[in-house]
């Protein structure tokens, strides 16, 4: 926070008292900068295309282990959640290899159908989205788990009282299941939307918010200021981030809370 609101770069290591104090001029800067705005572009179409779509594979993932999934319902539910345990590093390494337009074993499926495949994670248009299936792929198991348990935490006679009123089951699971989901959705919500606001990793390890900063997050350029020296510079950077994570988890509480 202080350097934040200070000129501090590396070379002040070693004579902080030439530290200069100089406002939010750094947060002026970092809100003029374009790459920095491109960077919250991205973060932002990650968030707002990744979280839903992250949340909705996980619910229908509980479902169908709470009544699809009759037999091996145990190796589902660890297959599913896997990903999430596994080291993020290695598996942007594995889709990158995954993604590859000469050698990746995607394009050469594809290949021996006949169809050309893409330069996924080397065209500006496609590289970002790229990314966020990835993301979804990893993290759903984790909206999984918990969407599962309050599933199953739904009282089955509630669901036998609308039976018996003639609902069929997608009304029950509108009316009845989905509004016991409402804790466990919030907290998946929340946390879903701080883990991909700071999405870091999956640029950083498969495109170095490349091409042309398609990529690029607003934790990874942060992460570049640091590295350059550019200290207080960085710092505005990472609390503008703080302050956005803050303000959308407020406004999540306040929209999915009970009513009543």
């Amino acid at each position: 926070m202080y350097m934040s609101f200070t000129d501090m770069s590396r070379k002040d290591v070693q004579s902080p008292f030439a530290v200069n104090f100089i406002g939010f001029d750094n947060y002026a800067r970092a809100l003029g900068d374009p790459t920095f705005r491109k960077a919250a572009l991205n973060t932002a179409i990650f968030v707002v295309v990744g979280v839903p779509l992250t949340i909705l594979a996980g619910l229908a993932a509980a479902v169908a282990l709470d009544k699809g999934i009759t037999k091996a319902r145990g190796f589902f539910r660890l297959g599913f959640y896997t990903p999430v345990i596994t080291s993020i590093v290695a598996v942007a390494e594995v889709w990158r290899v995954l993604l590859q337009p000469d050698f990746g074993i995607i394009n050469q499926m594809l290949g021996a159908v006949g169809i050309q495949g893409p330069n996924c994670v080397g065209d500006e248009n496609t590289a970002l989205l790229s990314l966020i299936i990835m993301s979804i792929w990893r993290n759903f198991g984790n909206a999984m788990i918990i969407l599962l348990a309050g599933v199953q935490g739904v009282s089955w006679e509630l669901h036998e009282a609308a039976a018996l009123d003639g609902a069929g089951t997608w009304q029950r699971f509108l009316n009845v299941t989905l509004p016991a989901l409402r804790p466990p959705l919030l907290f998946v919500l929340v946390t879903t939307s701080i883990g991909y606001l700071q999405f870091f990793e999956e640029p950083f390890v498969m495109t170095q918010g490349g091409p042309l900063n398609s990529t690029l997050s607003a934790s990874m350029y942060t992460y570049q200021q640091f590295g350059f020296g550019k200290w207080g510079y960085a710092g505005a950077m990472a609390y503008l981030t703080f302050l956005v994570i803050l303000i959308v988890t407020v406004i999540q509480f306040r929209v999915t809370r009970e009513k009543d």
